[in-house]
């Protein structure tokens, strides 16, 4: 749809944004419900629209699945614990993003624009995977550094993430910020791990 078509069918004085050129469905996935439509920063609005239903989904991990909720990667006196919940909603984001991500792309004509955050929700997601979700609800502040460690990585894109960026059409568009989020989160678990031997 050229300019002009679009004039016509939303009026002159009425400018159309670009996700109006896709169907309903694939705008409120991509845009992870309006928050990527910000004029400003949509990257961080993604990520931090993102942060915030973190919690929820935390409170409700826990009350449904207690400790079965994590899942221990170690030996005896080193180890992770995952966040089956989290990470599950990560890789879940990712595959079921692509599709659409894809098409509203094509509708568009454009190439991860700044108004698909969906990405940034997965890898949100994917940083909070390194935490067990009873830490995240009593210790909320861990959803700022998690926020703040993963838009480090998403913009610097250091590590390899920037050749993910480069893989063909949707996956390129997820792949990286996937990454960013498993650097962001093992970040993050570095910092709690420090802060809970040094405190």
């Amino acid at each position: 749809m050229n300019k002009q078509e679009l004039k016509e069918k939303y009026g002159k004085k009425r400018v159309p944004h670009e996700w109006r050129k896709t169907d309903k469905i694939s705008t409120l996935i991509t845009t992870f419900f309006g928050s990527g439509m910000s004029p400003k920063a949509p990257g961080t609005m993604g990520s931090l629209a993102a942060a915030i239903v973190a919690y929820p989904i935390a409170i409700f991990s826990q009350s449904h699945l207690g400790q079965d909720e994590v899942f221990y990667i170690g030996g005896d006196n080193f180890g992770i614990l995952i966040s089956l919940t989290f990470l599950a909603a990560a890789l879940f984001v990712f595959f079921a993003a692509i599709p659409f991500v894809k098409k509203a792309m094509k509708d568009t004509g454009t190439e991860d624009p700044g108004w698909i955050v969906i990405d940034e929700v997965c890898g949100i997601f994917m940083a909070l995977a390194f935490v067990p979700s009873d830490v995240i609800i009593h210790s909320p502040w861990i959803l700022a550094i998690a926020f703040g460690l993963f838009r480090f990585f998403d913009i610097l894109k250091p590590l390899g993430i920037h050749k993910m960026e480069k893989l063909p059409g949707a996956w390129g568009v997820m792949a990286d910020d996937l990454l960013g989020g498993i650097y962001a989160g093992i970040s993050l678990f570095l910092i709690i791990t420090l802060t809970v031997l040094l405190g």
